[in-house]
């Protein structure tokens, strides 16, 4: 039989393991949820032996599935969510915290103060990031000065931080390997894009001891082994990593300069590669690593939309004018166009390239006539106008045309959506045979590793193309359309 990747898509809210042979079939599947943990409001947290449960719950499952002898498995991938952190001891390889999420807010006030210090500037100039508790860095010392001992016990060597990409590693390999990825690493406010090491200074600003931090690697080489995992056996290589959004732009085969992805789920991520060296953007955009490969960095400039698929099951669960998400595709081409409506889905504030958390959501140009029909296609239009502007802040930063789009998650299935995506942009929107693209970049990176494909070339031309979009309105439309948006951005 051809051989085959394991692919360990660790999420939010569950862990997906799909088996993917050469040809790109899937020949196993499975997601296993866990529990979210709420300390307080605006705190969110996971206990990591139920990550690590789920792991190998779906592991097992999707090896069951697929029907294979697991020493036919060639490599291991991994792709997880961004910037949540774990910090565990060497010696058990049990986590001393539970681990702190990355929609966790609880160092917002370390934040303001490292900004009030006049940190900000050196943090975005040496990181590509902005100082917020979205990411590791704020997270990791907040640990060290709560859990008892932990900060002293760090300065003698005994801890160990990581990413859950860098966590996973660990465990596959029975604590052999303490790794993470640049994409990852690019992440944490620790590392220095320039450089691709982490940064001594930066790190005494966060009171992160350098003791504490993984090494970092490529995301597509071998890391070390299985060794007593269950459900597999040992002397498998791990052999591919990178965060979940960059795994995505990999996954969808975006590897020329301008080339750019959008993940339309809960909300909408856009990354756009921009070559060999990094941009700093000048648009309320983040630069972080696309990738690392042999001795080539690949960066990306990303923004995102906080409310994409959020908006549909509002319309559902708060307003309930549909039953079921997947009513509002009909229902909005019900009728011809939003007859002036516009909805601007800042629930929980607006992002890039904004920066606007106060901002809250507006519904603009209700009539008379106005139906829920007219309400549901303006929902799917603001999800597009959303990344419309996130878009045209790449293009200015690069200075340089999106060259295509390619489109993956839920909301990707959804014709309309898509449609009138290509519509605003006048690019193509180009739709994947398999939406899964996140774990898919994840299982391409183990297997140019380990040689199940040889080079990015063949990668390419193993991806499918499922369907494409091109603009049908005309321009003038377009551009109102356009104006109109941005009068009710303004209101917001």
């Amino acid at each position: 039989m051809s051989r085959c990747i394991l692919a360990i898509d660790q999420g939010t809210t569950g862990t997906t393991a799909l088996v993917i042979d050469e040809s790109l079939a899937i020949l196993g599947r499975h997601t296993e949820e866990f529990a979210q943990i709420y300390p307080q409001p605006g705190w969110v947290e996971h206990d990591p032996e139920a990550i690590m449960a789920s792991v190998s719950t779906a592991v097992a499952e999707a090896i069951i599935a697929a029907d294979i002898d697991p020493t036919n498995i060639a490599g291991v991938g991994i792709t997880n969510q961004r910037e949540t952190t774990v910090v565990w001891d060497r010696a058990t390889g049990k986590a001393i915290h539970n681990a702190i999420v990355w929609q966790c807010r609880r160092t917002a006030g370390a934040c303001g103060l490292l900004k009030e210090r006049g940190h900000e500037l050196k943090f975005r100039a040496r990181t590509g990031l902005v100082l917020d508790p979205y990411f590791s860095g704020t997270k990791i010392a907040w640990i060290l000065d709560h859990a008892y001992g932990a900060r002293e016990r760090a300065e003698a060597g005994e801890l160990a931080f990581g990413t859950i990409d860098s966590f996973l590693v660990w465990r596959l390999t029975d604590g052999e390997v303490h790794v993470t990825d640049a994409t990852n690493a690019s992440r944490t406010l620790l590392m220095n894009l320039k450089t691709g090491d982490w940064d001594p200074e930066l790190a005494g600003i966060l009171d992160v001891p350098l003791s504490v931090l993984p090494e970092i690697r490529g995301c597509s080489e071998i890391y070390g082994t299985t060794k007593g995992f269950p459900g597999l056996p040992d002397g498998i290589p791990v052999a591919g990593m990178a965060g979940d959004q960059q795994a995505a732009l990999f996954g969808q085969a975006c590897y020329a300069v301008g080339e750019a992805k959008c993940t339309y789920g809960t909300g909408a991520f856009l990354l756009m590669n921009v070559g060999e060296h990094p941009i700093q953007s000048t648009n309320g955009l983040l630069t972080t690593v696309a990738w690392r490969i042999g001795d080539t960095t690949t960066y990306a400039l990303e923004g995102s939309a906080f409310i994409a698929g959020a908006a549909v099951q509002w319309l559902r669960d708060g307003l309930g004018i549909i039953e079921k998400a997947a009513d509002v595709e009909p229902l909005a081409a019900s009728v011809a166009d939003s007859d002036g409506v516009y909805f601007v889905p800042a629930l929980t504030g607006l992002g890039a390239p904004y920066w606007r958390p106060g901002a809250r959501g507006v519904i603009h140009g209700i009539t008379r006539g106005t139906t829920k029909a007219h309400l549901a296609r303006a929902t799917l239009e603001g999800i597009a106008f959303q990344n419309y502007d996130v878009l045209r802040a790449m293009e200015a930063d690069l200075k340089k045309p999106l060259a295509t789009l390619k489109v993956d998650g839920g909301a990707a299935a959804n014709d309309l959506l898509m449609q009138f995506q290509a519509d605003l942009l006048g690019v193509d929107l180009v739709r994947p045979a398999l939406l899964e693209t996140t774990a898919l970049g994840a299982a391409f990176l183990a297997g140019l590793a380990v040689g199940v494909w040889p080079d990015l070339n063949t990668v390419r031309q193993t991806w499918k193309q499922d369907a494409q979009f091109a603009r049908e309105m005309a321009h003038e439309d377009v551009e109102q359309k356009i104006q109109g948006w941005h009068a009710a951005v303004t209101r917001a």
